[in-house]
C-alpha cells in the first residue's frame, strides 16, 4: 500500500502547482475517473447509501423499533414484511434502512478524525525529519504493530461498550495507518525542487508547509484514507457483534447481525441481510478507492 501511495504522490508532485494548474490536474483526475465505469457504479451505490441514511425515517416504511410476538421470523415476501422479521417482529427493511445511519456514520467518522489527525502528525513528522521524525514514528509504530482488529478490542474493552467510546477505539487504531502514509509523502516532497527555492527565498517552514506541501500529499493521504472506511464499518460492525459497539435496541447492521445468529437454522436469508448490507457497503468504498487512486495516477 505505501508503495502505491508514493507512486500516487511523485505525479502532482514533481513541480509546484499554481491554482490554474491545479484546477486542470483535478479536472483531469475526475475525467479520468469517470472514464471508469467501475468506480462511477461504486461512487453511485456509495451516494444512494448515503441518501438512504440521511432520509431514512422518511423512506422507512414502519416503525424499526415496533415489536410483535406474532410476527417473529416471517419469511421473505411476506405480506407487509417485504424483507421478513427479526427474533422481536420486527420490519427487516425498516431495520435495514435506518441501520445504514450507525453504520455508515461508525465507518465515516473514526477515518474522517483519524485523517485529520494522522494527517496533522505524518506531515509533521515527514517535513520537520531527524529527531523529531524518529520520535513522532517510533511512537507511531508501537501502536501499528498491533492487528487493527486486536488493537479496537482491546480498546473498546478498555473502555467500555458504547457509541462513543467505539468511535474513539476505531479512530486510535487508523491515526497510526494514516500517520505513516502521511509522513512518507510528506518526506518525498520535502525533497523537492521547488521547496528548495522555497526555502531560499526565505519562506518560514508553515508557508512552506500550507503552500508547497499540503496541496500536493493531501491528495494521496485522502485516498488511502477512503480505502479505510470500508475496514472501519467492518470493524465497527465486529464490535457491536462482541457487544462492545452499538448497544439494542438500535438499529446497526453488525448488531443485527449479532441478534439474529441464532435466526441461521431457521431463517437463514433474513439472518444473512445485515451481511450482505456490510458487504455492499464495503466493496463500493474499496472499489472507489481504487477508481480514485487510479485516477490521481496520471501515469496510468
Amino acid at each position: 500500500m505505501s508503495s502505491i501511495t508514493l507512486k500516487l504522490a511523485a505525479a502532482p508532485a514533481v513541480q509546484p502547482l499554481p491554482e490554474h494548474r491545479s484546477r486542470g490536474y483535478w479536472a483531469s483526475v475526475l475525467q479520468r475517473f469517470m472514464r471508469d465505469p467501475v468506480a462511477v457504479g461504486a461512487a453511485t451505490v456509495v451516494a444512494l447509501l448515503v441518501l438512504m441514511a440521511v432520509f431514512a425515517p422518511w423512506l422507512a416504511p414502519s416503525d424499526p423499533y415496533a415489536t410483535s410476538i406474532l410476527k417473529r421470523l416471517k419469511p421473505i415476501g411476506t405480506e407487509g414484511l417485504p424483507l421478513g422479521s427479526d427474533e422481536l417482529g420486527r420490519d427487516m427493511l425498516s431495520r435495514l434502512i435506518v441501520g445504514a445511519r450507525l453504520s455508515l456514520f461508525m465507518g465515516i467518522v473514526p477515518v474522517l478524525v483519524a485523517f485529520v489527525i494522522g494527517a496533522g502528525i505524518g506531515i509533521l513528522a515527514g517535513y520537520a525529519g531527524g529527531r523529531t521524525n524518529t520520535v513522532i514514528m517510533r511512537t507511531i509504530d508501537v501502536f501499528y504493530a498491533f492487528p487493527s482488529v486486536l488493537l479496537a478490542i482491546a480498546l473498546s474493552g478498555a473502555l467500555g461498550a458504547g457509541i462513543f467510546n467505539a468511535l474513539v477505539s476505531l479512530t486510535m487504531v487508523f491515526i497510526p495507518q494514516i500517520a505513516r502514509v502521511a509522513e512518507s509523502v510528506t518526506a518525498q516532497a520535502r525533497n523537492r525542487d521547488y521547496v528548495e527555492a522555497a526555502r531560499a527565498t526565505g519562506a518560514n517552514a508553515f508557508t512552506i508547509v500550507r503552500v508547497h506541501v499540503l496541496g500536493n500529499v493531501l491528495g494521496p493521504i485522502f485516498v488511502y484514507a477512503t480505502s479505510l472506511i470500508a475496514v472501519s464499518m467492518i470493524l465497527a460492525s465486529g464490535l457491536s457483534f462482541l457487544g462492545l459497539g452499538v448497544k439494542p435496541p438500535e438499529p446497526d447492521w453488525g448488531l443485527m447481525l449479532n441478534t439474529l445468529r441464532t435466526a441461521i437454522y431457521t431463517q437463514p436469508w433474513i439472518a444473512a441481510l445485515p451481511g450482505v448490507m456490510i458487504f455492499i457497503t464495503s466493496i463500493s468504498f474499496n472499489l472507489l478507492s481504487d477508481g480514485l487512486r487510479s485516477a490521481m495516477d496520471n501515469k496510468g
